[in-house]
């Protein structure tokens, strides 16, 4: 049934999906609807919800235009079930800007594949992440993958590789006019947030430590399906699908650094986890089998999003 519905991408599978994140994420914001009679936080909230729904877009069509995916709507779909998991995100002002500045540096990264105007494509990777790590510091480590993607198709010009530092000057100018503009202490402003915190003990409940151990579960058997079958996709997209496993590793490296720790912070790992979840319903090519994935992980992400609000 649900195979059957997302088989094709069609108006009505976004329209379903766009429909279901405005109820899901106005379900969450009326539990505290003391945001209503504020126009700022109301502001706050509909900036909010535009981020998420740029987010699903822009992952749709990171999935669409590199051939990461065929002509169909389980990217898109996967995104809302995952989505789900932690609905506290649906207030993390950080986390969601954070995260679509690191999907258009992804988007860059990906495409770097066609080898066309790769330097303009390292410069807009590196100065988006630089960019996203001003609103949660430990986005920085998906330099890393900017990195990765040069080892992989541009190695060669030393210019590229120096690309990364001249973004970082870039956003250092740009974030020292912010600073003086609006009198932010740089040297407090990086000692609160480049802060190194193990400490995994943050949970309100226990539904939030379920939620957690439900998602490590069903990311490892995506990620684990993704690096067994790696070898029978195609050639052309090997080095694209290293990168987004290599993207899901680095957000969970920023997971688990990061200071003020929550589920929120996992929200980084989604798109990746989105496309290797699609990739995978995509091989399988067995209806039963992706009855049974889209069945169980819409149970699970229904579970974890009541027993949270």
């Amino acid at each position: 049934m649900i195979t059957s519905v997302f088989k094709k991408s069609t108006p009505l599978n976004y329209s379903l999906v766009v429909i279901l994140i405005l109820v899901f994420f106005f379900l969450f914001q009326i539990q505290e609807p003391s945001w209503v009679s504020s126009y700022f936080l109301a502001f706050q909230k509909v900036s909010l919800l535009c981020f998420i729904l740029a987010s699903f877009f822009l992952i749709n069509f990171i999935v669409k235009k590199n051939g990461l995916s065929k002509d169909n709507g389980y990217a898109i779909f996967f995104y809302l079930l995952f989505l789900l998991f932690f609905p506290t995100i649906f207030n993390n002002a950080n986390v969601i800007y954070a995260n679509f500045f690191v999907l258009l540096a992804l988007r860059r990264l990906i495409s770097l594949q066609s080898l066309k105007a790769s330097k303009e494509k390292i410069f807009d990777a590196s100065f988006w992440i630089l960019i996203a790590s001003l609103f949660q510091f430990w986005c920085i480590l998906f330099l890393i993958l900017v990195f990765i993607s040069i080892v992989f198709h541009v190695s060669r010009d030393y210019r590229n590789w120096i690309l990364p530092f001249i973004a970082l000057i870039a956003v250092s100018i740009i974030f020292l006019l912010i600073s003086l503009i609006f009198h932010i202490d740089i040297t407090e402003f990086f000692q609160k947030r480049a802060v190194i915190d193990f400490n995994i003990d943050y949970f309100k409940s226990n539904y939030e430590n379920g939620a957690l151990s439900i998602y490590v579960a069903v990311s490892l058997f995506f990620v684990v399906s993704m690096l067994m079958t790696l070898s029978n996709r195609p050639q052309i997209l090997h080095s694209s699908y290293k990168k987004v496993v290599a993207c899901f590793f680095i957000a969970a490296f920023v997971y688990i650094l990061s200071t003020d720790k929550s589920n929120d912070l996992l929200f980084f790992s989604i798109a990746p986890l989105t496309i290797m979840a699609a990739s995978h319903v995509e091989y399988m090519q067995q209806k039963l089998n992706n009855e049974i994935v889209f069945y169980v992980l819409i149970l699970c992400s229904l579970f974890t999003f009541f027993s949270q609000l």
